[in-house]
């Protein structure tokens, strides 16, 4: 990481952050400013340890801009997989590509939730299905994919679907694509009708959200990407740079009843507004009900899109929010100042 930071390397931006003693600053390790002595320097892993640890973001390599793409060499991996999905990278193949497998697992396990090997299974076995579904022969797919026997096809397959690939034709799956934003790194997905995930992947009970996705609409989650995923990210985008305010792209969000009551309030609260849990219980037609509503609340599995930020205590305190609360005052703060007109791209923060 020393070495990256002293030499500027654009390659590792996204993948650590540097903090610097002396001024309270963070940076991007391609920051171009002059370089601190090196025990003034911190190494940082998220967005979210540099505001807890006191650091305030640079205003010169503004490392909390996202242009939505991955470093350089990640991108090379991910067209390689794309161009050919059948095969498999191997260490020995990233190498060859000049890039240190270690590094590539420690990218792809904190931006996309799994390792670089796992990703390219996932990404061959959706692919599969895909195939499947469309009436490929059940041994042409196996070999096509990678799999010398049937026997290892299956298995692989059943793990990940719940269903052997003879039953293929009949499975559906969510497709999830991983996204960049200021405040970290974001796992969404979506199934033919809309998005129904969107999370920020340190979030302590993603698994167990996803876990409830998968029950609720019966479907295995996969790395794909359709048209859902598409629009989402571009909103995300022009939401951050302050020139949207009303989310468009289609949701699938089921739940219990009370909770589908309390996620469609939640998308009526104005941009720039806050409501209470008491006035949103009450809004739902269940006063009493407050502390039910923060946990449906709580449950919401599309941040941002569904503004549960929005709701805050009574007395004006942020209370809870279940991808940290500098988040939650991270965004709440933003609408304001766009709402006011006050924003300016880059120092919202």
């Amino acid at each position: 990481m020393d070495r990256a930071f002293r030499s500027r390397d654009t390659s590792y931006d996204g993948v650590f952050f540097v903090g610097v003693r002396t001024t309270g600053i963070f940076c991007r390790p391609s920051c171009p400013a002059r370089k601190p002595l090196a025990k003034n320097v911190e190494f940082i892993d998220t967005v979210q340890q540099a505001f807890l640890t006191g650091f305030r973001p640079c205003k010169r390599c503004r490392p909390m801009d996202v242009n939505g793409q991955a470093p350089e060499w990640v991108q090379r991996l991910l067209i390689r997989v794309g161009e050919s999905p059948t095969s498999r990278l191997k260490d020995a193949d990233l190498r060859a590509m000049s890039i240190d497998p270690a590094r590539a697992r420690r990218y792809f396990q904190n931006h996309y939730g799994m390792t670089f090997q796992a990703y390219q299974r996932s990404r061959r076995l959706g692919l599969a299905l895909t195939q499947l579904r469309n009436g490929a022969d059940l041994s042409d797919v196996a070999v096509r994919y990678g799999y010398e026997s049937h026997s290892g096809f299956r298995d692989a397959f059943e793990k990940v679907f719940g269903k052997p690939p003879g039953r293929g034709r009949g499975v559906s799956a969510v497709v999830a694509r991983w996204l960049e934003s200021p405040l970290g790194p974001l796992v969404a997905a979506a199934m033919p009708e809309g998005v129904c995930f969107l999370e920020f992947t340190d979030r302590r009970a993603l698994e167990r959200q996803l876990a409830t996705l998968r029950k609720r609409l019966d479907s295995p989650v996969v790395p794909g990407n359709n048209e859902h995923l598409d629009k989402l990210t571009e909103e995300l985008g022009l939401y951050f740079a302050g020139k949207l305010t009303e989310f468009t792209v289609p949701l699938v969000i089921p739940g219990t009843p009370f909770q589908e009551a309390v996620w469609k309030r939640l998308r009526e609260i104005p941009f720039g507004e806050t409501l209470s849990y008491a006035v949103m219980a009450r809004a739902i037609g269940r006063p009493r009900a407050v502390r039910a509503l923060g946990t449906a609340n709580g449950a919401n599995r599309i941040a941002i899109v569904v503004p549960c930020h929005r709701v805050v205590r009574k007395s004006g305190d942020l209370g809870g929010y279940g991808g940290g609360l500098w988040r939650k005052a991270f965004l709440l703060k933003h609408e304001r100042e766009v709402k006011a007109g006050a924003w300016r791209a880059g120092e919202t923060v």
